[in-house]
């Protein structure tokens, strides 16, 4: 090769750096211009090595800021990141971590211990870096806090959790509802139930009087027979007492009056066990489970006990269809009709008639109550079904009859409508689901005036 000119070489030289330099300098700008947004981002990015105790091998300088920790403190360390992790976490991500080397990334949530003790949540991304052969060639991480969002989620569970418990108290206070309601039914009725008893009662109580009475006559009778077989009389004295026990006892009229006596006493006696059953029909004692039930007899029992309630102004017409069996809680259903009813017979001021239809819809019954009363005023046919409204004087209604039955009624997944008319009388139309289980529950409309 030639030599060249040393004047030659320096200005080649030089024009070479020239070139150079402004390339070095938007390097150095550009380098510059990147550590001061990786320094600034919200999250800490950092790379580790691939393997063994995933040593730090670089941490962005806001680790300062959100931990507390210097850059270089955390390099220093060999075993820093694991050190931190709080003892609760570490087993989690300990049985997992090695599934980053298959699934080339992890993401953890876990308490990380900051500079003053603390332990802070982190959300933290692993994503595994390898070359073009596929070896693993580094770990690069994004470390965010997320204390905050954490202390919102604990704080949304705590009041999930009050919700909830609020929720069963709620429940609670609805069940103690329901029963107060029950009992107030009960206690309405109570002395129209005590009348119903009382009747047969005190027609019994009289026949047992009365048979007491023959009794006596026949045990007197008996003697006088045994004294005639037995010859303690003499024949012509014999013949004569038995010839006036006769005319005295009138054997004829009391054979006939005690047959009439004990099947009167036999009825009264079953009039008592029907309003007994039908009062044990009605609360269903002991069952809180669902049951199979037949509605027809949850009416009938119903009608029983309300019978003093409605005997007097109402005429009750049965216009029953066939029915299946149903699933149901049928002490809460047996509330629902009595609440109808009364309801029925409160509406009527002098003389009326409730009128009860079932039939099968498809999947579903219908129970249809409607009564000749005075009618639901269109203003408030919208709001009956509110708690504690009632058009009821002052001490008459709780206003929570209907709101419990509205209640009940969804809870086996029905309808319950009302029809009404002012002096045309009112319509409550029930539809249940055969089986609830299997029955969607549906939204009904609470009101409608024809």
């Amino acid at each position: 090769m030639g030599h060249r000119d040393p004047d030659m070489v320096r200005e080649g030289d030089a024009q070479h750096c020239a070139g150079e330099a402004p390339d070095m300098r938007a390097l150095l700008k550009a380098n510059a211009r990147y550590r001061h947004i990786i320094g600034n981002t919200p999250a800490i990015i950092y790379s580790s090595v691939p393997s063994g105790d995933f040593r730090l091998t670089f941490v962005s300088e806001n680790a300062s800021r959100v931990l507390g920790y210097e850059p270089q403190e955390m390099l220093d360390d060999p075993n820093f990141w694991f050190n931190h992790i709080h003892p609760d976490d570490t087993a989690n991500i300990f049985s997992s971590l090695a599934m980053l080397f298959v699934e080339d990334q992890k993401i953890y949530e876990y308490r990380f211990r900051a500079s003053d003790g603390h332990y802070l949540w982190m959300h933290d991304t692993l994503r595994l870096i390898r070359d073009a052969a596929g070896t693993p060639l580094e770990v690069i991480g994004l470390m965010t806090d997320i204390s905050g969002r954490k202390e919102l989620e604990d704080a949304l569970q705590r009041q999930t959790e009050e919700q909830g418990k609020l929720i069963e108290q709620l429940g609670m206070a609805q069940a103690q509802l329901m029963q107060s309601e029950k009992l107030a039914s009960i206690g309405q009725l109570a002395a129209g139930v005590a009348h119903e008893i009382n009747n047969p009662i005190g027609f019994v109580a009289a026949n047992l009087n009365t048979l007491g009475n023959y009794v006596a006559t026949l045990l007197e009778g008996i003697k006088l027979y045994q004294c005639v077989v037995g010859g303690a009389l003499p024949a012509s004295l014999a013949q004569a007492e038995l010839q006036g026990f006769e005319r005295r006892a009138d054997l004829q009229y009391l054979s006939q009056d005690v047959t009439e006596l004990l099947s009167e006493s036999n009825e009264g006696l079953q009039r008592v066990k029907n309003i007994v059953q039908s009062l044990k029909d009605f609360s269903r004692t002991g069952e809180s489970n669902w049951q199979m039930a037949d509605l027809h007899r949850g009416l009938d029992s119903t009608l029983n006990i309300a019978n003093n309630e409605l005997k007097y102004k109402v005429s009750v017409v049965k216009q029953y269809g066939e029915l299946p069996m149903i699933r149901c809680l049928a002490s809460e259903l047996n509330q629902v009709f009595m609440n109808l009813l009364v309801n029925a017979a409160q509406a009527i001021s002098d003389k009326g008639v409730v009128t009860l239809r079932t039939e099968r819809v498809g999947q579903r019954v219908a129970i249809s109550i409607s009564d000749t009363g005075h009618g639901i005023a269109p203003e408030h046919i919208n709001r009956i079904f509110e708690p504690f409204f009632t058009t009821k004087p002052v001490g008459s209604g709780t206003g929570l009859g209907l709101s419990l039955s509205y209640g009940i009624i969804k809870k086996h997944g029905g309808d319950i409508r009302v029809s009404s008319a002012p002096g045309r009388g009112t319509t409550f139309r029930i539809e249940l689901p055969i089986d609830p289980a299997g029955t969607p529950n549906q939204e009904g409309t609470t009101g409608e005036a024809s």
